[in-house]
């Protein structure tokens, strides 16, 4: 049963195979940050799945290489726990020895890194990063973060070269009794129930087997864009997004009338909008 009891101190989970590692960090974490709770230790990334599920920390310190799952692979399902309960996300810290792997991406807030050995200087930053960015949550502040989602996939692309499917161009699905190949530009969005997915353009709807989980690392992530555990949505048809009575953001699509409910762990995707 996951950990529904309140909380006030910041808690976190870290990840990481090596124990030599999770103590060295561990003892850092204590210097810079007094007060923060490491409420669970991950040897490998499944664990780390099953342990944030469990304890529902606010930051994260996930190694970038672990057996079972990566230390990406583990926040994308992270990130799709959360989706899934409509939760926020929580903050991330990549640890890593690799120093190929401290993109700029790293750099826009998205996420933060440290490399290994974690050094209390480098922390300290991370540390301040983290705190501001839990004390703007609700925000627009925060609303003006960019999205994870979009690091994970760039972080999976380096880490794997070559190994990511091809991008679709074309959707197979079923329209009545017929099949009809729909190019991918001319969706406006997608939405899942338990067993289909609706492929939805400005003309026809249509019906495919294939869940959003799987399309989301198929299709160009600067073009389709998760809202919602069960919807993706073509940004470039995007009309506008305002707010309903309860404050969640309700996307608009250009052709269609039907309005897209977006999460709030994903409220920061339409900063510039």
């Amino acid at each position: 049963m996951p950990d529904t009891q309140p909380h006030t101190a910041t808690r976190a989970l870290i990840a990481d195979d090596e124990r030599l590692m999770r103590d060295q960090l561990r003892s850092r974490l204590a210097e810079v940050w007094p007060d923060l709770q490491i409420v669970a230790e991950a040897r490998n990334g499944l664990e780390a799945v099953e342990l944030v599920a469990q304890h529902r920390p606010e930051v994260v310190f996930l190694d970038i290489r672990m057996p079972g799952l990566t230390g990406v692979e583990a926040a994308r399902q992270i990130a799709q726990m959360a989706l899934a309960d409509d939760e926020l996300l929580p903050e991330v810290v990549f640890i890593t020895a690799y120093d190929q792997y401290a993109v700029e991406a790293f750099e826009q807030g998205a996420a933060d890194y440290v490399l290994k050995p974690a050094e209390a200087q480098r922390l300290r930053l991370t540390v301040e990063r983290i705190r501001k960015r839990l004390d703007s949550r609700g925000t627009p502040e925060e609303a003006a973060a960019p999205p994870l989602q979009h690091l994970l996939h760039q972080l999976a692309a380096k880490m794997h070269p070559g190994a990511a499917p091809p991008r679709l161009t074309r959707i197979q699905a079923s329209v009545g009794s017929t099949i009809q190949m729909i190019p991918v530009d001319e969706v406006l969005f997608f939405i899942s129930d338990e067993k289909y997915t609706r492929v939805q353009t400005a003309k026809t709807e249509a019906l495919i087997r294939k869940p959003i989980k799987e399309l989301v690392d198929e299709l160009d992530p600067d073009q389709f864009w998760q809202i919602h555990r069960s919807t993706l949505v073509n940004v470039r048809e995007v009309d506008s997004v305002t707010r309903d009575d309860r404050g969640r953001q309700i996307v608009s699509v250009r052709g269609h009338t039907e309005k897209l409910e977006v999460s709030r762990s994903y409220a920061g995707l339409f900063k510039g909008m």
